[in-house]
């Protein structure tokens, strides 16, 4: 029987996943960051450019598709952090219309700024949404400092019910090292999914070799980053949830989980094997291209596994340390029941969404890009 507790681990799930395939999608943030590392001409760039500009629209979209399924089923997580860590959201934003701005006007005849210009907010945006989203994701663990008082919705005068304790509104996390060596790995990551993406997508030898050099140094940097938050993932005290509902800290919290769930521990350690099986083949491998496929499916699953040990197992996923008790779980931040149920029947059409992208996707990429190509067709 589908429950209200059901429902609540189901929207989690969901909102695991959508996360997961986010990061897998930063790959376009990761492949503009290699713009003018990896393009040493004007015809490699442009190969660059258009290789992820044919994608970077389903990266922003489920982007705000995550947003929303938030805002629709924990409307308590959307409302204290994007209503407090605003400047976290709105620095990502920016870079996502700058990024949008600069797809459409870098090749633009009597572009006043020139095509550089345009490029290089490409590749700060390929820099920052990355290591901005990461940060802001390392906060699930860490906590934030904001309190929550439902009842202050019937205060006439000021009807707000969760209030941020920081003047900093979401910047104080890069004062955590855990959260800017999450979102470090976020970004090494995306561009190691960037070079990895472009290798299948374009055919052109001398870009493929410097691809892969960029993915060599990207993917070291990943495996550092990632050590360094595992390490601290697993042996950091946690914010657990009692019978009751209390909340209270936990020591490994986070290592319990892993080991308490065991299907999400396989599913991290899947993930990791795939992620890292699809960087070593290409790196090993010259004439190997697939390894997209491999490292992106892996990406999805560890992600996944993350947000999971997150707020699975009675654990606070947006804990506070400011009010231990205001820290936010799924019991308390959802929606109501029948909102949830509601959704869930939606939620069944995603597969059939899925499979559409996939099929576009697939036609789309069906033919490597190549520089003859572009001179032939319309491009960024």
């Amino acid at each position: 029987m589908i429950d209200y507790i059901f429902l609540q681990n189901y929207w989690w799930f969901i909102i695991s996943l959508l996360g997961g395939l986010l990061v897998f999608l930063l790959f376009v943030q990761g492949g503009n960051a290699l713009i003018f590392l990896a393009g040493k001409s004007e015809d490699e760039r442009e190969l660059i450019i258009n290789s992820t500009g044919r994608k970077w629209e389903l990266t922003f979209t489920t982007l705000v598709t995550f947003g929303g399924a938030f805002f629709a089923s924990f409307p308590l997580f959307y409302s204290t952090s994007f209503g407090g860590a605003y400047w976290v959201w709105i620095l990502i934003l920016i870079t996502f219309v700058f990024q949008a701005v600069s797809y459409e006007f870098q090749g633009k005849a009597g572009n006043l700024l020139g095509k550089n210009a345009f490029r290089t907010f490409l590749t700060i945006n390929g820099c920052l949404a990355p290591l901005l989203i990461g940060t802001a994701v390392g906060t699930f663990f860490t906590g934030s400092q904001f309190v929550v008082d439902k009842a202050a919705v019937a205060d006439i005068g000021s009807p707000v019910i969760s209030r941020w304790m920081s003047g900093w509104h979401g910047l104080e996390a890069v004062a955590e090292p855990f959260n800017v060596g999450f979102g470090l790995m976020v970004m090494c990551l995306a561009v190691s999914l960037g070079a990895l993406y472009m290798i299948n997508n374009i055919d052109n030898e001398s870009l493929a070799g410097q691809l892969r050099k960029a993915l060599t140094v990207s993917f070291a940097g990943f495996l550092v980053t990632l050590v360094f938050v595992l390490v601290k993932l697993l042996t950091m005290d946690g914010f657990a949830v009692d019978a009751e509902g209390v909340v209270l800290m936990e020591s490994h919290k986070y290592l319990h989980n892993l080991l308490q769930m065991p299907v999400v521990l396989i599913l991290f350690l899947v993930g990791a094997v795939l992620l890292v099986w699809g960087v070593v083949a290409t790196l090993l491998k010259s004439g190997f291209k697939r390894g997209i496929w491999l490292s992106g499916a892996g990406t999805v699953m560890a992600v996944m596994a993350l947000f999971m040990i997150a707020g699975y197992n009675n654990t606070a996923f947006y804990p506070s340390t400011y009010d231990l008790q205001s820290s936010l779980t799924l019991a308390n931040s959802c929606s109501s029941e029948f909102t949830l149920k509601t959704m869930a029947v939606v939620s069944l059409i995603i597969p059939f969404v899925v499979a559409y992208i996939a099929y576009f996707w697939h036609k789309m990429d069906k033919k490597s890009l190549t520089t003859e190509e572009l001179k032939n067709s319309d491009k960024y």
